[in-house]
C-alpha cells in the first residue's frame, strides 16, 4: 500500500472530532425532535411510537445496500472524497427534512441521510494508520468520544429552537452547517492514501470487502456479535424523546427532550475518552467484556424511573457507558484486520450500529406500542446475548487454518 506524508494525527483527530460533532448534532437533533413533530405531518399520537421504528427501521435499511461499495470506491479513487461525501449527503437530506410536506417524503430525507454510512470506517482506517500503536484507543476515543458532545450540545441548543421557531427552521440551519463541514474537510488536511486497486468492477472490489470478512473466522463471528451487542443500545436511545414526553406536562417538550438527550451525551463526552485510555492500558477485549457485564445491569436502571430527575440521571449513566463500549469495539475489530484489509473492514464498523438501527427499532416499534419503558429491559437482553456472542467470535482465529 503506497502511502505519502499526510497530516498529522493530532491535526486529523481534531478536524474528524468537529466535522464529526456537527454531523452527530445534526443527527441528533432529528432523532430527538422526530416523534415530536410527526403529529405535524398528520401521524395520530397512538401510532407516534410505530411509526418512529418504522421510519428509522427504514432509513437505516436503505443505506445498508450501498455499504459495500464505500470501501471499493474508497480504494479506487481515495478515502478523503468517500469521507465528504457522506457530508454531501447529510446536506441533501436535512435540506428535504426541511421541505418535507408529508411523512413519505420526510421518510425519504432519512434513508438519504443513510447515504453516508461507511464515513466512519474510512475517518477510522486514515487515524490507525496514522497514530501510534499505544495511543490508537485515546484517538479513537477522542473521535468517537467528542462526536457525541454534538449530542449533548444538538438536542440541548435544538430544543428552544425547535419550540420557538418549529423544526424545519432547524433543519434549514443544519443543512448550511454541513456546507461549511465539507470546506473544512476539503482544505483541512492532506490524505496520503494512494489508491492501489484500479483494475477490476467496483461491483467486484465490493464483494472483496465482503470476502474479506466472510474468510476471517475472527471477524465472520464478531461482526453479528457486535450487533446483537448495540442493538439494545439503539433501540433504547430512539424511544428517548418518548419516555421524556411521557414524563414531562410542561410547556416546553422540545427543550426537556434536548436537556435529557444532552445529558446523555455528556455522559458520552466523560466516559468515551476515559474508557478508551483504560482500554489501551489494561487491554481492549478485557475493557469490553467488563464493562458490557455491566452495561447489561444498568439497563434495567431506566425502567424503574418515573420521574423526569432520575431518569435523566439514569439514561447519562447507560448513554455514556455504551458509547464508550461502542468505542472500544472498534479497536476490536481494528486489531482484527491485517494492514492492507483495514481500510475496507473498518469501512464495515459501524455495519452492526447500522443493523442495530434496523433491528432495535423494529423491535421497538412493537415492545414501546405496549409501554415505552419495555425497551430498557429488552436493551438488557440484547446486551446479554451479544456479550456472549462477543466473547465466542474473540477465541476465533484471525484466518482460516
Amino acid at each position: 500500500m503506497k502511502m505519502r506524508p499526510i497530516s498529522g494525527w493530532v491535526r486529523m483527530t481534531i478536524l474528524f472530532t468537529i466535522a464529526g460533532f456537527f454531523e452527530v448534532a445534526a443527527y441528533g437533533q432529528v432523532s430527538a425532535f422526530t416523534p415530536l413533530y410527526l403529529p405535524h405531518l398528520g401521524i395520530e399520537a397512538a401510532a407516534v411510537a410505530f411509526w418512529v421504528g418504522a421510519i428509522t427501521s427504514f432509513s437505516n435499511f436503505a443505506g445498508l445496500p450501498f455499504l459495500p461499495f464505500w470501501g471499493a470506491l474508497a480504494d479506487r479513487y481515495g478515502r478523503k472524497p468517500l469521507i465528504i461525501r457522506s457530508f454531501v449527503a447529510a446536506f441533501v437530506a436535512l435540506s428535504l427534512t426541511a421541505l418535507a410536506p408529508n411523512v413519505w417524503v420526510f421518510a425519504l430525507s432519512r434513508a438519504i441521510q443513510s447515504l453516508g454510512l461507511g464515513n466512519t470506517g474510512l475517518i477510522l482506517a486514515t487515524l490507525a494508520e496514522q497514530t501510534p500503536p499505544g495511543r490508537i484507543a485515546f484517538a479513537f476515543g477522542i473521535v468517537n468520544g467528542a462526536n457525541p458532545l454534538g449530542g449533548f450540545v444538538g438536542p440541548l441548543v435544538g430544543g428552544p429552537v425547535v419550540d420557538r421557531f418549529g423544526f424545519p427552521a432547524l433543519m434549514a440551519a443544519d443543512a448550511a452547517i454541513m456546507i461549511g463541514v465539507v470546506f473544512m474537510l476539503a482544505f483541512g488536511y492532506r490524505d496520503g492514501f494512494v489508491p492501489s486497486a484500479r483494475g477490476g468492477s467496483l461491483l467486484r472490489m465490493a464483494g472483496d470487502g465482503i470476502l474479506l470478512i466472510v474468510r476471517s473466522p475472527r471477524l465472520r463471528a464478531l461482526f453479528p456479535a457486535l450487533f446483537l451487542l448495540f442493538a439494545g443500545w439503539m433501540l433504547a436511545f430512539i424511544y428517548v424523546p418518548l419516555v421524556v414526553a411521557h414524563l414531562y406536562t410542561g410547556p416546553d417538550p422540545a427543550t426537556a427532550v434536548g436537556i435529557v438527550l444532552g445529558a446523555g451525551g455528556l455522559g458520552i463526552f466523560i466516559a468515551s475518552p476515559a474508557i478508551g485510555a483504560v482500554a489501551d492500558r489494561y487491554g481492549k477485549h478485557q475493557t469490553l467484556f467488563a464493562g458490557c457485564a455491566v452495561l447489561a445491569a444498568l439497563w434495567s436502571v431506566p425502567f424503574f424511573t418515573r420521574d423526569l430527575l432520575p431518569f435523566t440521571i439514569a439514561w447519562t449513566v447507560v448513554n455514556g457507558l455504551a458509547a464508550a463500549l461502542f468505542s472500544v469495539s472498534f479497536t476490536i475489530l481494528s486489531a482484527s484486520a491485517t494492514d492492507t484489509t483495514r481500510g475496507r473492514v473498518m469501512t464495515f464498523a459501524y455495519l452492526p450500529a447500522n443493523l442495530g438501527f434496523v433491528v432495535g427499532p423494529a423491535i421497538g416499534s412493537v415492545v414501546a406500542s405496549l409501554d415505552v419503558f419495555l425497551v430498557f429491559p429488552a436493551a438488557a437482553v440484547l446486551t446479554v446475548l451479544g456479550l456472549a456472542a462477543v466473547m465466542f467470535a474473540w477465541r476465533q482465529p484471525l484466518a482460516a487454518g
